[in-house]
């Protein structure tokens, strides 16, 4: 065997095992096969291309949810008295908009993303010189779209980034405008999408599907005017790619929830998941919200981080009557086995109240350390009794009510069809509220915006949505001013401008 062939093999079993849990993508660590032998079954094959999904880990609950929900005003991960999470500053960065190269997230976020694409490089040219595996098409179809979805975060977020699809080429890239990111990706989407899988079963849950690469492309097209302006509106696009995933076997979960629970694999709403299991560094975001002592109340054998909470005027905006705040949020006293409500280090009640209120060591930002209790807690995915560890409860990166959401956007920034965009946002809010006179007669842009924020809290689209229409770089009252147009973006981070000479640093950086 040639050396490259056996670096090849052995970089996918270190990754298949570094990564190795129950993630229903039939993975199975092989050894001693010759590389010309190996391939030629089904397991074989989920074994060289299981580790690129398990990129996908670095999205949710730390990298892009953290830069998502804590940069718009869905999140924040205040400073608690006694100084937990000040973290170099980096939450008060994001929360003030006053983010850097050399910021920890916005490194740690870009890089998560490039390590990713390398990755997805790697056993592409890998799977692609093995001669062994018959009928490959399909399989870097696969890769390809795990890398476009990469590639779709990098537009979003940091804009002009380099392309890299050749594992082999070792040369600097250089950057690329984002427009130029965006028609990269966008060519990829559709020279995939007729030739990945389509079926919305067990066996493709988890992987690249047609239903995973049209939810991708009525992303792009929901948001060309941002990323893409020079191409002008896809309005009509990204209706056409919603309609593609609603002909799908998908459907929305008559109980919310179901897309939620600890074997929320079964959901049919979920489109694009990250596969989560206890045994291999799975779902933490119950250990970065919950207090110390939450998990005596909630029976649960972990220690948790007492962080990320959400900001207070969030979920004000709630109905009081809708049900996705108990489906989403967790408020309120928390009591010991005893019945009597805990009391915490500083000797307070721990009641998680929705008013967080900067008191302590205030800064000349007016950033400073608040209450351990305060702030309503991420309970959006349930929280199983006597957990001894990560949960497994899988992330939706993309769900059916998502679709629908956009879909209703569309229609009505194209002034068509109200009736629908009205029928599909009540279709969502038919099961938040009991009663029909929570439904609207017709609904308007402002409506569509109010229903994302509700239905998707937690779920990495706050930023996004804000961005879309206008209000990301707005005052948060008693929290940041009017912040420039700059940061409508993140900076590349300083550690890769100094590793490539012919990157460029984004405008006003």
């Amino acid at each position: 065997m040639k050396k490259t062939k056996i670096f090849s093999l052995v970089f996918v079993f270190f990754l298949s095992f570094l990564y190795q849990g129950c993630t229903d993508l039939d993975e199975e660590v092989f050894d001693k096969l010759p590389v010309d032998e190996f391939g030629n079954t089904e397991m074989q094959i989920n074994s060289l291309i299981a580790p690129i999904y398990r990129t996908l880990k670095g999205v949710f609950p730390s990298n892009y949810f953290l830069l998502s929900e804590c940069s718009a005003d869905m999140a924040i991960t205040p400073t608690r008295k006694g100084g937990d999470w000040w973290d170099g500053g980096q939450f008060k960065e994001l929360r003030l908009h006053t983010w850097t190269p050399n910021t920890s997230l916005v490194r740690d976020s870009y890089n998560s993303a490039m390590e990713s694409i390398s990755s997805c490089n790697k056993i592409y040219s890998m799977i692609e010189e093995n001669e062994s595996i018959a009928d490959k098409e399909q399989i870097l179809a696969e890769i390809r779209g795990v890398r476009a979805f990469w590639y779709y975060l990098l537009l979003d977020y940091y804009g002009n980034v380099p392309v890299v699809t050749d594992f082999n080429d070792t040369s600097n890239p250089a950057t690329e405008s984002r427009s130029n990111v965006y028609q990269f990706v966008l060519s990829e989407l559709n020279a995939i999408k007729d030739i990945v899988r389509d079926d919305v079963t067990a066996a493709s849950y988890g992987k690249i599907t047609k239903g995973v690469v049209n939810t991708l492309l009525a992303k792009m097209y929901l948001n060309a005017e941002v990323w893409y302006p020079e191409g002008g509106p896809k309005w009509q696009e990204c209706i056409a790619a919603c309609d593609e995933v609603m002909g799908m076997d998908y459907v929305l979960e008559p109980n919310f929830k179901a897309s939620f629970v600890v074997q929320n694999q079964n959901s049919k709403e979920i489109i694009f998941p990250i596969v989560f299991s206890t045994a291999d560094g799975g779902n933490h975001i119950h250990k970065r919200t919950l207090h110390y002592l939450d998990p005596i109340p909630l029976n649960l054998n972990v220690g948790t981080w007492n962080g990320v909470s959400a900001m207070p005027q969030y979920v004000k905006d709630y109905d009081d009557d809708d049900k996705r705040i108990d489906w989403s949020f967790l408020t309120g006293p928390m009591h010991d086995t005893d019945g009597s409500v805990l009391v915490t280090a500083h000797g307070r009640e721990l009641i998680h109240t929705i008013d967080i209120e900067i008191k302590y060591n205030l800064d000349e930002d007016g950033w400073g350390q608040v209450e351990q209790e305060e702030g309503a807690r991420c309970s959006k995915w349930d929280f199983e009794s006597g957990l001894n560890g990560d949960m497994e409860n899988d992330m939706a990166i993309f769900r059916l009510a998502d679709v629908y959401l956009m879909k209703a956007e569309a229609l009505v920034r194209l002034n068509e069809d109200n009736a629908e965009a009205t029928r599909l946002i009540n279709l969502l809010r038919a099961r938040a509220f009991d009663g029909a006179d929570k439904l609207y007669s017709s609904v308007t842009l402002d409506d569509v915006y109010k229903e994302r924020r509700f239905e998707l809290a937690w779920e990495i689209s706050a930023r996004q949505d804000m961005i879309r229409f206008g209000t990301f770089l707005d005052e948060i009252p008693g929290w940041k001013d009017v912040t420039p147009e700059k940061c409508l973006i993140f900076p590349i981070p300083q550690t890769a401008l100094d590793a490539n000479p012919e990157l460029v640093q984004n405008p006003g950086y």
